[in-house]
């Protein structure tokens, strides 16, 4: 499996360094001033409403929030779904805290249509407590100590590594306030978020027809199941350091330990909700699972993996897929487990480490960094390679 992963990834490399990335984002979108975007539609719509009666009143719950960007010359024929992670919004991918186009942007002017949306539940998708339960609110110090300034807590070994934030990362600086106030609370039961975005998203494909999923941190947990769900609908998953790793979270907790095994938070391995597993299992405990007896690298954590022989994922392997992970992150320790545990289930992985195209110094919220437009590129180029239409 891991030849094929890496023959994968070498001809990426291979045509990064026949085009370097610097002249890959220039020439790809023709505008670096950010010209005007020329669209054929920009408006919105939701799906996957429905009505909640509650002390007698109805109510609509359990819908999504979709916005909607079609190039006035699509020259892709799957559009790119784009599915924001915890706490936060769509706007991760509609601009950056500095003022600058985000992925949404720069895939429209790539010749993709762009759906972006708002998890139920959060932001423009409205929230229902007597639907939903209790949500969450996060603390002003999370967005500090992961991403914006993790290279003064140290609470991961790579987390030093980070240069890319645009601004000093300090509490008042304008970028960081941005962020900040741009965060959301989320609903608490997780399990819960996984099943009302798989609905919702499937709601969506249904609508639009085949389409490439993105998701990023918490949604890669919404993503797999709908990839699973409707694979004839699903062309691509671009799991941009999707949630994990596999079973057990991770608690970071500096040096010299760094890593703490957390609480069982994904019973499928890569999800909360069912998958279909060949052989077929009528219940999560039916996986047998073990941990590694040694880490990959001395700043890796041990993964979780199934005992051979392994069951499979079917579904999961009908489509192309990338994990794409930055130098800097907190995933840098454990997204390998993910991938690990996709292709000893038989899927199509490709794992792409953004340091080794030489692109460094990223967070975990990349696509609102510096290099933001950089980092689209390798991704579409990864689909060019891919994805072929």
């Amino acid at each position: 499996m891991r030849r094929k992963s890496e023959s994968i990834y070498s001809r990426m490399r291979r045509g990064l360094a026949a085009a370097p990335i610097a002249a890959l984002v220039l020439a790809g979108t023709a505008h670096a001033a950010d010209e005007p975007l020329v669209l054929a539609r920009d408006g919105f719509f939701y799906v996957g409403g429905r009505t909640t009666t509650v002390g007698g009143r109805s109510y609509v719950s359990h819908q999504m929030y979709v916005e909607v960007r079609i190039p006035a010359r699509q020259t892709h024929r799957f559009p790119i779904v784009m599915v924001h992670g915890g706490t936060m919004s769509g706007i991760n991918f509609t601009g950056t805290p500095d003022g600058r186009e985000g992925w949404a942007q720069h895939f429209v002017r790539e010749g993709y249509a762009v759906y972006v949306v708002d998890q139920p539940g959060r932001g423009r998708s409205g929230y229902l407590a007597e639907a939903y339960g209790p949500a969450r609110n996060v603390d002003r110090d999370n967005a500090p100590r992961r991403f914006v300034a993790q290279e003064k807590y140290k609470l991961w070994p790579q987390a030093h590594l980070h240069t890319q934030w645009p601004g000093s990362g300090e509490p008042e600086d304008p970028a960081a306030l941005q962020l900040a106030q741009s965060q959301l609370p989320a609903i608490e039961d997780f399990t819960m978020q996984q099943v009302l975005n798989r609905d919702a998203l499937l709601a969506l494909l249904d609508r639009i027809g085949p389409a490439i999923l993105l998701v990023h941190s918490q949604a890669g947990a919404f993503g797999w199941p709908v990839a699973d769900a409707k694979p004839d609908l699903v062309k691509a998953v671009l799991a941009i350091e999707p949630n994990g790793p596999p079973f057990y979270g991770i608690e970071f907790v500096g040096a010299p330990e760094f890593f703490r095994q957390g609480p069982l938070a994904l019973k499928y391995g890569i999800t909360s909700v069912p998958l279909a597993y060949t052989p077929a299992i009528s219940d999560s405990s039916e996986l047998a699972i073990l941990r590694q007896e040694t880490a990959d690298g001395p700043e890796l954590v041990r993964c979780w993996a199934q005992k051979e022989p392994a069951r499979q994922l079917p579904n999961l392997q009908k489509m192309p897929i990338l994990v794409l992970t930055s130098e800097a992150s907190y995933h840098a320790p454990y997204d390998h487990c993910t991938v690990r545990y996709l292709q000893q289930a038989g899927v199509k992985a490709s794992f792409v480490k953004l340091a080794d195209l030489g692109i460094r110094g990223n967070s975990h919220v990349m696509m609102l960094e510096k290099n933001n437009k950089e980092i689209a590129a390798v991704i579409a180029q990864w689909l060019e390679q891919n994805l072929p239409e």
